[in-house]
């Protein structure tokens, strides 16, 4: 491991604690800089996915910016769904499982380039 490499999981996870796709970042530095398997990136991704979400929990709990009627009904579900795509993700052939991350990537980003700016701010 070098130090680039724990540089990089350090900025991501300070980025994943904002909300701005730390692990996104992160799967590309692995498959992209590091060499990994895209199999291999992404089980270390949700491996990584799961302290920086909790930290992230934590923080806007304390500053009250979670429905915890919902988080529940979220959470629990997310998270029994992430592994059974995990799952899935080990039939597929990574160069296929690359070519669909990035086109997941690219309409992500057309999504929010040509998307209207929403204010999540419901104190103001």
């Amino acid at each position: 491991m070098t130090v680039l490499s724990v540089l990089a999981g350090l900025i991501c996870g300070v980025l994943s604690g904002y909300g701005v796709g730390g692990g996104s970042l992160l799967l590309l530095w692995m498959t992209q800089v590091a060499g990994l398997e895209q199999t291999a990136a992404q089980g270390i991704n949700l491996v990584y996915f799961l302290p920086t979400s909790a930290a992230a929990v934590i923080a806007h709990l304390k500053n009250g910016l979670v429905e915890k009627k919902a988080l529940l009904w979220t959470a629990v579900p997310g998270m029994a769904a992430s592994a059974l795509a995990a799952l899935a993700a080990t039939a597929v052939d990574p160069s296929l499982l690359r070519r669909l991350f990035g086109i997941f990537c690219v309409l992500v980003g057309a999504k929010m380039w040509t998307g209207s700016r929403k204010s999540f701010d419901k104190k103001t």
